[in-house]
């Protein structure tokens, strides 16, 4: 029996592989992964790696064993990942794996905004297939705001169609040690979990943060969803991803992000990881 994770080079994946192998025994933990190559780091400390790729089925065969606990990420391909996913479901049941984790979106079934229909789907795939299963429904990484610092602070604006609604972020490592939590933990089998930072922000609040730690002037702009299509389009974004953006900023105008729950803090033993921690050590990082 192993701990596997799949997708264990994605930015999320390596985290908690990270925060397993500081309670759990390397030889444990398995990483399934498509480029041995780019996993080298991984095999290096010990974990074995399972190669296979939620986009050809066939090579999913063996990337499983009885009895083990495993954690899908889902996959980064919007519009493909109903299917990418029920073929890791279809070959996590043929194995007999005692536990199915799966990385879905805060609000699961109750939430009406486009990126989180594939994960809708996707739970219903993991109910139907009857595998004892785990939700982790992640909120919004904070790492979504501050990975994209550069254009906010050269524009002096964050611009945004999400009104005055709130945003209950923690940072990717949360969300990776409860995962991690639930991999190694009891009695989070056949359990849902809403998974959002402790205390919920608004962009207006996130710019005048932002002005705070840099002693620039930086505006919040909320603008209309038309508008802000075409400056991510403008920026380089597919028409298509743009979309999904823009919606999802609709969905937080409505509060879909907003929820404070308190799963993450329970899960993981600690505070979730304060919006001013994350941006500091991103302007600190630059």
């Amino acid at each position: 029996m192993s701990i596997v994770v799949t997708g264990a080079t994605g930015a999320l994946g390596r985290l908690v592989v990270d925060t397993l192998l500081t309670t759990v025994p390397a030889g444990e933990v398995a990483a399934v992964v498509r480029d041995k190559e780019k996993a080298a780091a991984l095999a290096a400390r010990g974990v074995e790696l399972r190669i296979a790729d939620y986009s050809r089925p066939e090579t999913l065969a063996g990337a499983f064993r009885s009895g083990d606990r495993v954690l899908l990420i889902s996959g980064s391909e919007v519009g493909r990942r109903v299917a990418q996913h029920a073929a890791v479901i279809d070959a996590a049941k043929a194995a007999g794996v005692a536990q199915l984790a799966y990385t879905g979106i805060l609000g699961g079934p109750d939430a009406d905004f486009t990126l989180a229909d594939e994960h809708r789907a996707t739970e219903q795939l993991i109910l139907d297939s009857g595998l004892p299963y785990t939700f982790l429904r992640n909120g919004w990484y904070t790492e979504n705001y501050t990975a994209n610092l550069a254009p906010v602070l050269a524009h002096h604006a964050v611009v945004a169609n999400a009104g005055d609604g709130r945003i209950a972020s923690a940072s990717r490592a949360d969300y990776a040690a409860a995962a991690a939590a639930v991999l190694t933990g009891d009695g989070h089998l056949n359990t849902a979990y809403e998974l959002s930072g402790d205390t919920a922000w608004s962009l207006a609040e996130y710019a005048a943060l932002l002005s705070e730690l840099t002693g620039e002037e930086i505006a919040y702009q909320n603008v209309p969803a038309a508008a802000h299509q075409e400056v991510l389009v403008g920026a380089g974004l597919p028409e298509g991803f743009a979309a999904i953006l823009v919606d999802v900023d609709e969905a937080i105008g409505r509060g879909r992000l907003a929820g404070t729950s308190g799963d993450l803090a329970r899960l993981i033993g600690r505070p979730t990881t304060p919006l001013a921690e994350t941006v500091r050590a991103t302007l600190s990082a630059a």
